[in-house]
């Protein structure tokens, strides 16, 4: 596992569809992306209080042979654009396109990226000398919540998206999330309430 520096910035890590962006099934156009509601306050809440923010977000569309990488590229340059002109300045940005069943053969294999595989998160804190220790992720999958517990830091389930569906199978313990709200708006604000009292 990575070791998390000793001085970097706590992170946000952030799912893509049903976290940040209404769920749609495989996007793949910029004209799908719509931002979810609670999704602008949140960020900016999170931004002031000094995490970075970090989408990490399984694409396997990709691997499943059901749109490019072009599309995956051109989505997030959109989406970028969409949230600069908020003032919210994305500090990473990391997608898996595999998956160990898809349909085009260069994408079909297990790998160390998709989630709950901490291999964008790892990468992340690589890249931006992040503090892994102090950071969160926030998602509305099952995947998201595995991944934080593998990292050992706290998660958050949002319940949109897929979030209300994945609150209702969750049985196991370890699996249970440390916050459940309904906004991303809402988690930005447990978190931020959490780092005052850390």
């Amino acid at each position: 596992m990575t070791k998390p520096s000793a001085t970097g910035r706590p992170a946000v890590f952030l799912d893509r569809d049903g976290t940040l962006i209404r769920e749609v099934g495989y996007l793949s156009r910029p004209e799908q992306v719509e931002l979810l509601p609670g999704a602008i306050e949140g960020l900016q809440q999170l931004q002031q209080c000094g995490y970075a923010l970090v989408i990490v977000s399984n694409q396997s569309g990709v691997a499943r042979g059901y749109f490019p990488e072009s599309a995956v590229h051109a989505v997030h340059h959109h989406l970028l654009d969409l949230l600069e002109s908020r003032g919210i300045h994305i500090t990473g940005m990391y997608y898996c396109p595999h998956h160990p069943e898809g349909s085009v053969k260069k994408y079909r294999k297990p790998c160390r990226c998709r989630k709950p595989e901490p291999g964008m998160v790892e990468q992340a804190v690589r890249d931006l000398a992040l503090d892994l220790s102090r950071s969160v992720i926030i998602g509305d999958k099952a995947s998201d919540i595995e991944l934080g517990k593998r990292l050992n830091i706290k998660t958050v389930l949002v319940l949109t998206g897929y979030g209300k569906e994945t609150l209702r199978k969750m049985t196991r313990e370890h699996a249970k999330p440390d916050y459940v709200c309904h906004t991303l708006a809402e988690a930005a604000q447990w978190i931020c309430s959490e780092t005052d009292r850390d």
